[in-house]
Formats: C-alpha cells, structure tokens, sequence
C-alpha cells in the first residue's frame, strides 16, 4: 500500500525584504495509512511552507512530494483530490451555519445526501457542537468556529488529512474530544499529518513525531524514543517555603528557580537521593511540596532545538507577499 505522504528532500527559499530564507532545507516525511504523525516546530520553523507545498499551493524548488502514490508536484490536481485540510486560518462561513457548512464540504467532496447529513450529525455531536449547529457562523465564538473548520475537515476525509494548529482557540474540554476524533480519523484508515508547535498536545496522539527548525528535520521518532533521548533524567519541582532557603545537597543544581518556585534535573540513578533529600527539607519547612516526574516531551524538544527557537531566523519568510526564488 502506497504511504498517504512521502516528501523527500524538499528544499524551499524565498526572498523577504532583500534577504535569501531557506523556509525548507532538505526535509523527508513519511505518513502511512492508519497513522497520526506530529510536525512539530516553533512559529517560523518551517512547518506551513512544508504544507503548502503538500497541497500544491507552493511549488518546491526541488524534492519530491508523493500523495497515495502520485505526485503532488506534477500534479498537484489530482494530488489535492485525496488531501482534506484545515488550514491555521478558520474558513469563513458567514451566512452558514456549522451544521450546514459541515453538511455542504461533505456533498463537495462525493458524499451522498444521506451520508452527509448523517457523518454532519456524528461529528457535531462528537464534538459538542449541538448548541450551535444552527447558530450563524457570524454570531459564534472563536473556539466554535475552528472546531466547526475540523468538522468540515473530517465529515468525508481524504487518504491524507493535514491539520494545521486544529485546537486553537478551543477550550480544554472539547480540546479533548477534538483529540478523540482526530485519533479516529486514522483508526478508519486515514494518514493524519498534525502540525503544531504545543509539544505537550502533540504528545497525546502521535504515533511519530517530526522536529522541524530552520527548515531541517531534527528528529523523525516515536514520542517514547525521542523522550528516551533525555537518558532517563527526571525532573524535580519545588514549591519553596516563603523566605525559606532549601540546603542543595551536593550535585543537585536548581534552575528555573524563582522566588517560590524551582526545578532541577535527576539522574535516575540519583531519584532515591533526590527523594530523601527533599523528604528532608520538607520535614524541615524549607519546602511546601516536591514532585519527582521523568522528563516530558517538552524537556526533549527545548534540548533539540536550543533556546534560540523563535528568533525570527528560521522560516518565517514563508508569506504572501515572498518572492520566489530559484534554489
């Protein structure tokens, strides 16, 4: 079975204010059927010119972009009739309501009449938008209208489903059912390409996750390989007491500390230690609380990419008014 992605060495650049930007530098990706793959990166890492290219609306200046087997660079028409995409920007729908928007993209896209109104139903009641199913699009919160743009996404899925920062503005319950539904697009056979720069949502769902920074792949792994990266380090939080001053054992460094608030990384080696250690200062009143917890994807990420990312070197010269040039 062909992969529902296979992008290999992508290379984009684009002329911004007079200067060169390399927005992709050699990237491979790969999205199988069935899978959920995270691309993860900083504003301006590179990640929506990778998408733009995808979907055929940017053209690479070299590299090849397959989809299901065909390719998107040749033919990016054909290439678009498998993809559905909900792009960062919410689709305007003034004059529709959800269920009627959400009911409309699934008719475009071949669903018959009864299937479009029955998958419009599922998906509004999956994600708790009932109450606003025939409010005008106009009158509803931002939250609503980006989960109604996923809806409009997944009511008839191509073979390749790319999200764009689907949980923006969505309030942490339905972020939740959000998270269901994006699972289940791939359970019923879609390749599902997440992009994001919230490490810990990605974390949730993602079979793989794929590090982008400056245009170039830093990591392409499972979240338990990537995290396993960190050799096991734990982290140590302190609530620190008022006034107090906790007396740091030999070897254990406090960073992040704040007036009431500190961390530190831990061995594993040295979590007993730690524990007893911090046990001690509690008992001591120097401490309020500790918690011991492995590193999270988050520690993993920030240890990739440096505390550089974000800096405006990377590819945010991937805008409207760029000048293409040739690579």
């Amino acid at each position: 079975m062909d992969a529902a992605l296979e992008v290999h060495g992508l290379r984009k650049r684009f002329v911004r204010r007079g200067h060169v930007v390399q927005a992709n530098a050699g990237v491979d990706l790969r999205v199988a059927p069935g899978q959920v793959v995270g691309l993860l990166g900083h504003n301006g890492a590179g990640k929506t010119t990778l998408v733009n290219q995808v979907v055929g609306l940017t053209r690479p200046d070299s590299g090849s972009v397959r989809v299901c087997g065909v390719d998107a660079v040749a033919r990016p028409d054909l290439a678009r009739r498998l993809v559905s995409v909900q792009a960062q920007a919410n689709v305007p729908i003034t004059g529709l309501t959800p269920a009627r928007a959400v009911e409309l993209v699934g008719r475009i896209r071949g669903a018959g009449p009864a299937t479009a109104r029955r998958r419009t139903g599922e998906l509004l009641e999956a994600l708790d938008l009932q109450p606003w199913a025939h409010t005008p699009a106009q009158k509803v919160s931002g939250g609503v209208a980006r989960l109604t743009a996923f809806a409009m996404t997944a009511v008839a899925p191509g073979r390749l489903v790319v999200l764009d920062e689907p949980t923006n503005d969505v309030d942490p319950m339905r972020r939740r059912l959000l998270w269901q539904q994006i699972r289940r697009l791939a359970d019923d056979g879609a390749g599902v390409l997440l992009v994001t720069h919230n490490v810990r949502e990605a974390e949730r769902v993602v079979d793989r996750l794929v590090v982008l920074d400056q245009g170039k792949v830093l990591a392409d792994e499972t979240p338990a390989a990537m995290t396993a990266r960190h050799g096991g380090a734990l982290t140590l939080e302190l609530d620190l007491a008022p006034g107090r001053h906790p007396l740091t054992p030999d070897g254990l460094v406090l960073v992040d500390r704040g007036r009431l608030r500190a961390t530190a990384t831990v061995p594993a080696a040295q979590a007993a230690v730690a524990v007893q250690w911090a046990s001690d200062e509690l008992a001591a009143g120097r401490l309020e609380r500790y918690a011991l917890s492995p590193a999270s994807l988050e520690d993993v990420y920030v240890e990739l990419v440096g505390e550089g990312a974000g800096d405006g070197t990377g590819a945010s010269a991937a805008r409207a008014d760029d000048e293409e040039v040739a690579a």
